[in-house]
């Protein structure tokens, strides 16, 4: 048996994953063609309300995978705060509760397979540095990865990042950072905070316009690179490409999956699906190329259900189920 597998099956080297972030309700509908004129009424194929948010995403992929987690987030007093916390059960239980609404977001899905979003602001305008502080562990474990999502949409928590990171890394927390695409986009200003968050960072997380956002580059490798520069020396940088897989560079090292063919329901939520399994590998001794592969086949798998569904038998390769 080789080293890698050996580790997997004695499970050693494993850690928790922190999710800090997002944690919303998503309804989401459509197809929609083309969008409509105001004062008009459309008949939509397919609704579906669920969990969503992108720490929500991720967290509940965890969950169906029994990988040991915390989801660090914060929910509104009202019913769907408390449908939230009901969905998720044990793991809502150090959730403080908003003096607001729920934040809701409304995605609709368009038949060429993009998305437009309505985001209420709710109480995600409320999660604050010491929201996540409280639902935080004082010191690390060997292996522990902290998995930030969502920043942008918590304005509160965004004002402080540069002091979670530090203190995320003062406790000997793992960092994986998924930015996600600042809404007003990547201005001057924009690039060079978030640059600045990358030091503290194992993996970076972005998708192929993120990358090149945030870089400023216009190609894939380049602006790779630029990221891996600016990150904490031997980081992971993991472009997530939709259709065409992802891609990955570490020191020297780069690795391609290609994502397998299926039928897409919506792709709403497919990177954070991404950087959820993808973390699990990593925590279990997979390499770089098989944690990629994890990451995109999970995802792959979970996008193609209707309703949505993240606990689901899969064929691995190389292993079983």
């Amino acid at each position: 048996m080789n080293e890698t597998l050996r580790k997997r099956k004695s499970g050693a080297g494993r850690g928790r994953i922190f999710v800090i972030g997002n944690v919303n309700v998503d309804l989401v509908m459509g197809p929609v063609a083309p969008w409509p004129s105001p004062g008009t009424e459309s008949m939509v194929a397919r609704t579906e309300l669920r969990v969503g948010g992108a720490a929500g995403n991720a967290g509940f992929t965890l969950l169906a995978m029994a990988t040991p987690c915390r989801l660090v987030c914060n929910i509104g007093d009202d019913v769907f705060g408390r449908w939230l916390a009901r969905a998720f059960g044990p793991a809502s239980r150090l959730w403080p509760k908003a003096r607001t609404p729920t934040t809701t977001s409304v995605g609709i899905t368009h038949p060429n397979g993009e998305r437009t979003f309505l985001t209420s602001k709710g109480h995600l305008e409320s999660l604050s540095l010491a929201d996540v502080e409280g639902q935080m562990p004082k010191r690390a474990r060997a292996g522990d990865i902290a998995l930030l999502l969502g920043g942008f949409l918590s304005p509160s928590l965004l004002a402080s990042y540069e002091r979670l990171l530090e203190r995320l890394t003062r406790s000997g927390f793992g960092i994986a950072l998924d930015p996600s695409w600042p809404p007003g986009g990547w201005t001057k200003r924009m690039r060079h905070r978030v640059a600045g968050w990358l030091g503290a960072c194992d993996h970076v997380l972005l998708n192929e316009a993120e990358s090149c956002g945030l870089a400023d580059r216009s190609g894939l490798d380049e602006a790779a690179r630029w990221i891996q520069g600016r990150a904490k020396p031997g980081a992971t940088v993991v472009v997530k490409r939709g259709p065409r897989g992802a891609r990955a560079w570490q020191e020297d090292q780069t690795a391609d999956a290609p994502a397998p063919r299926v039928r897409v329901i919506d792709t709403i939520g497919a990177g954070d699906v991404f950087d959820a399994a993808y973390l699990r590998a990593r925590l279990q001794g997979a390499g770089l190329g098989e944690a990629l592969v994890e990451g995109v086949e999970t995802a792959s798998a979970v996008i193609s259900t209707d309703p949505r569904r993240y606990r689901m038998q899969r064929r691995r390769r190389g292993r079983g189920t």
